[in-house]
């Protein structure tokens, strides 16, 4: 939600509150660290890598001055209440330097799949070994690999394999760069059903492991992410122990991701632009989609068309994103793709006191063109809670507009949004302050149903549920708008 980074996009500042401002990301003491060993000098040596705390203090100092220097875009007035947030879980690299670690993948195209990961050996091969049997690797596929450095922090060489073409619907085993454990995934299925789990604002909390945990209790295909990932801001070593953190689950079932506003990292004339860490360790196939940044992009699974937006670069007119997305929609064909999904990290529909009207200027720029060729739901975080609202087009109630989704709810470090306006508004039809994750399981070409499980409890419920019907099997729909609008005047 928050971030201390100075310098971002003048289309869509962000904010942070005042008494935050020189704490940054605190450490808890590490006798109060939840992490998976018992061993604490390993723990502490192996969550700071090659980075001391002296190196870690450097870039808050730095932040430090930058708030004196460029204080008035950190600050705004907040006056919602939240939740105390979970502790912070380390989760350190258990392995040797050539180990892989934090692998995770991610659809590219129809039929192939990245393979991301990390080695300390600055040596080891950029190379995936895989096959549909456990042990047996009869495919190979070689890739590129890179690096970065924030500051006094060098980051491990992170490599990126594409394999494929893979068969849907099947099991593969894999192995990254020729040694260390095997992995397996399953690709997503050739045709309907098929289910997504839908999760913002994730970081590396207790909260965390809990939403992680009732999401793989139930299997799905595909993990959606709308920002916020690990809430590193800039103190690299978490990036590193988030990745360590998913890697049982994002190891098994493509994570497709967009960023949200702790991903920019931006320093003024260092690191102006943001987004190195982010583009670095998860890159996206925006390529495939005709796109020039890994901040926006689209994909296709199973006869869904979803588009990912930056809520924090260029959206106006003008902007390269906007003429982007014109061009993304216009190709989309719905007799073949009939469900269209959108998922950004600042919501445009918001009726909690966190956030009011920071994606605004954003809604006012694109939200015609996801009106005009009729998408079916828009999923957005950044608000650490979970609301549903009705189908609306311009902030009114509209039968042909997408269905809005606030789902910033997976676990981040700084507390939920408790308080939301009243009276309530009549579009927002459910609204919660809980911890939990959703599922959009798309039966067919017609009917879909989205569901929001709560994870306050020892086990996941069921909280808010609702049938949703394609736009494009909507005859009132099917219309254009000029059509809609003549037909309204007749009647």
């Amino acid at each position: 939600m928050y971030s201390i980074s100075c310098c971002v996009s003048t289309a869509t500042p962000l904010y942070n509150r005042p008494s935050s401002v020189f704490k940054m990301m605190p450490f808890t003491p590490r006798n109060k660290l939840l992490q998976s060993t018992s061993n604490p000098t390993q723990n502490n040596n192996n969550m700071m890598g090659k980075c001391s705390k002296s190196l870690m203090a450097f870039p808050i100092l730095l932040h430090t001055l930058c708030f004196l220097l460029f204080p008035q875009p950190l600050l705004s007035q907040e006056n919602f209440v939240r939740q105390p947030a979970g502790q912070l879980i380390i989760t350190p690299h258990h392995g040797s330097h050539s180990d892989p670690q934090q692998v995770h993948i991610s659809l590219v195209g129809k039929e192939k799949m990245r393979v991301s990961w990390i080695t300390e050996d600055k040596h080891t091969e950029s190379v995936v070994e895989y096959g549909t049997k456990a042990g047996e690797y009869r495919e190979k596929a070689t890739g590129l690999h890179t690096s970065y450095q924030y500051f006094l922090y060098n980051s491990g060489k992170i490599h990126n394999v594409v394999i494929g073409p893979l068969q849907p619907g099947t099991t593969y085993f894999y192995r990254c760069g020729g040694s260390g454990p095997d992995f397996s995934f399953k690709t997503p299925p050739p045709k309907f059903p098929i289910e997504f789990v839908i999760v913002g604002d994730l970081g590396q909390t207790e909260w965390t492991a809990s939403t992680l945990k009732h999401v793989d209790s139930n299997d799905y295909d595909v993990f959606l992410l709308p920002g916020d990932l690990s809430y590193a801001d800039s103190q690299q070593p978490l990036w590193d122990s988030f990745g360590r953190l998913v890697e049982p689950y994002a190891s098994k079932r493509p994570w497709m991701v967009t960023e949200g506003n702790h991903e920019i990292e931006s320093f003024p004339i260092i690191y102006p632009q943001g987004f190195q860490a982010y583009n670095a360790r998860w890159p996206m196939p925006f390529q495939q989609s005709g796109s020039t940044s890994n901040l926006y992009y689209s994909f296709e699974v199973t006869a869904t068309h979803f588009i990912m937006l930056g809520s924090y670069t260029d959206f106006d007119a003008q902007s390269q994103q906007y003429t982007w997305l014109q061009s993304d929609l216009a190709n989309i064909d719905r007799a073949k793709t009939p469900w269209v999904i959108v998922l950004l990290h600042a919501p445009w529909y918001n009726t909690n006191e966190a956030h009011q009207g920071e994606g605004e200027s954003m809604r006012q720029a694109m939200e015609e063109l996801l009106y005009e060729a009729r998408v079916d739901l828009v999923f957005a975080g950044h608000v650490h809670a979970y609301e549903r609202f009705t189908r609306i087009y311009d902030n009114k109630a509209d039968s042909c507009g997408p269905m809005y989704v606030t789902i910033g709810d997976g676990g981040n470090r700084e507390g939920l949004a408790l308080m939301f306006k009243n009276p309530p508004s009549p579009l927002s039809l459910y609204r919660e302050p809980s911890f939990g994750h959703g599922r959009l399981r798309i039966l067919n070409e017609t009917h879909a149903h989205w569901s929001w499980h709560r994870n306050n409890d020892a086990d996941a419920v069921v909280a808010d549920g609702v049938w949703i019907e394609s736009l494009s099997s909507s005859k009132a729909c099917s219309k254009t708008p000029d059509q809609q609008d003549a037909a309204n005047e007749e009647l």
